[in-house]
């Protein structure tokens, strides 16, 4: 086991022959850590869905395996095992295509309620070791180092002891790579340059040395659109964008975050986040035989008042609804419909209908020469949200085309809110508005995205 992290000194003096006086050793200590440049720890899970599948069933571990969200061999994989990413496999990839690739790869479907318990533990264990300061996504989170903990030999061993500590109490599949840096960027950039299992470390006077040797596209918010605007204006190497002139960042960010980007990658400035939601949304991919317009329609209402439930759960008001659909054939359709604040479940599904009216006509669904489409994916979303005590009643239902008076409205979201309690006191669905989908949809709509880990009551809900 690495070595704990080292007492700090007694206060004991110590001769200083150089000043004529005496100085602590624990005064020694804080000029030492003082003086590193480390500062932040950033843990990212390595290939997370898979390895908890992995950790859950032995059968699986050591085997290519890939989750997906819905069984048919046209969805893609949403995580890779890293014995299937030896075989060219990815996030992304068509389950026909990994079947082409790896013919004895496992395919599984995504659990999300589990992957959200798992990161709760995951959490926990951090914390027994150093408390989380920013989670990022379902497998990334920040800490800061404080104190002695800013010494490199002591960050390394922290590292060390995390891992050890997911070894020992979440399982020999939950790995995760680690990296340390001045702030979180350049620790993130550190946690992706070893995968599996790695720790590496970046400080301030490697700079811009560490760097020079990699892509432009290995920088965490660079990706190929952004490539393309740095390629057009000249930079085409690190040490292109390490040379870059602040004022020519801006225009080619066209915003201050080119400065900023430009600090960041020295080290100075550092991410921010955001606590406040501004919108809510839900999507499912539909299984192949549940892709007519009426099983999808279904999806959608489903979405909807599954949306509802989260809006009076937060404590939130929604202004403004979207429906978006895809099609198998690769066509898209989506539009907006403005709502008076709301949080009812019948003014949700009112809205879902006449948008879904909109788009059956708009894509030639309806009518004389109809011509039905195969849905591929339906999504919903809240947006404009507001607490609850900033609402403003409306006597005559505003856009969402339900007139009603308060006395209706409220009695309308009174019963939302009963609805909810029998549903999370003997299960989701016990009661509900309207027929549901026809195929099993556990998960429907509480899917983890990058930046939104779903709350464990969303599985109820």
């Amino acid at each position: 086991m690495p070595p704990a992290l080292p007492a700090i000194p007694s206060a004991e003096p110590a001769a200083d022959p150089a000043a004529g006086c005496t100085q602590p050793d624990s005064a020694v200590l804080r000029t030492a850590w003082e003086a590193s440049s480390l500062r932040w720890l950033y843990l990212d899970l390595n290939s997370y869905f898979a390895s908890v599948e992995q950790q859950d069933n032995p059968a699986l571990r050591g085997r290519p395996v890939i989750v997906v969200p819905v069984r048919a061999e046209t969805t893609s994989a949403i995580a890779a095992s890293y014995e299937a990413k030896a075989f060219g496999i990815k996030t992304g990839t068509p389950v026909w295509e990994a079947r082409q690739k790896c013919p004895g790869i496992r395919v599984v479907d995504a659990r999300h309620d589990r992957y959200v318990e798992m990161h709760e533990k995951i959490l926990d264990e951090v914390d027994r070791h150093i408390p989380v300061a920013h989670t990022w996504s379902i497998d990334e989170v920040s800490c800061e180092l404080m104190g002695p903990e800013r010494l490199k030999e002591n960050a390394v061993a922290l590292a060390h002891r995390i891992k050890a500590g997911f070894r020992e109490r979440l399982g020999e599949c939950i790995r995760c790579s680690i990296g340390l840096a001045p702030n979180q960027f350049l620790a993130k950039l550190a946690a992706d340059m070893q995968k599996p299992d790695g720790l590496t470390m970046i400080e301030s006077h490697e700079l811009p040395g560490r760097l020079l040797p990699l892509p432009l596209r290995d920088l965490p918010g660079i990706g190929p659109n952004m490539e393309r605007r740095l390629n057009a204006a000249g930079i085409h190497s690190m040490a292109d964008l390490w040379a870059l002139d602040p004022r020519r960042a801006r225009e080619i960010w066209g915003s201050r975050e080119g400065p900023a980007f430009c600090q960041r990658i020295r080290g100075i400035g550092d991410y921010t986040q955001s606590s406040a939601r501004r919108s809510i949304t839900h999507e499912h991919v539909l299984p192949p035989q549940f892709r007519d317009a009426g099983a999808a329609l279904l999806v959608a209402r489903r979405l909807a008042t599954k949306a509802g439930s989260r809006l009076r759960r937060m404590g939130l008001l929604a202004t403004g609804f979207s429906l978006k659909a895809r099609f198998e054939t690769g066509g898209r359709w989506s539009a907006d419909f403005r709502l008076t604040e709301t949080q009812d479940n019948f003014v949700l599904l009112d809205a879902v209908t006449r948008l879904w009216d909109a788009m059956l006509r708009e894509t030639g669904q309806t009518g004389k020469g109809a011509r039905p489409a195969r849905f591929l994916k339906v999504g919903i979303g809240l947006h404009g949200l507001a607490p609850e005590s900033q609402a403003t009643l409306d006597l005559f239902g505003g856009g969402s085309g339900l007139a009603q008076s308060p006395a209706r409205a409220a009695a309308r979201t009174k019963l939302s809110a009963a609805m909810d309690a029998l549903n999370g006191k003997f299960g989701k669905d016990t009661v509900h508005i309207g027929a549901l989908p026809g195929h099993r949809a556990d998960f429907m709509g509480a899917k983890i995205a990058f930046n939104r880990i779903p709350d464990r009551a969303e599985f109820k809900e």
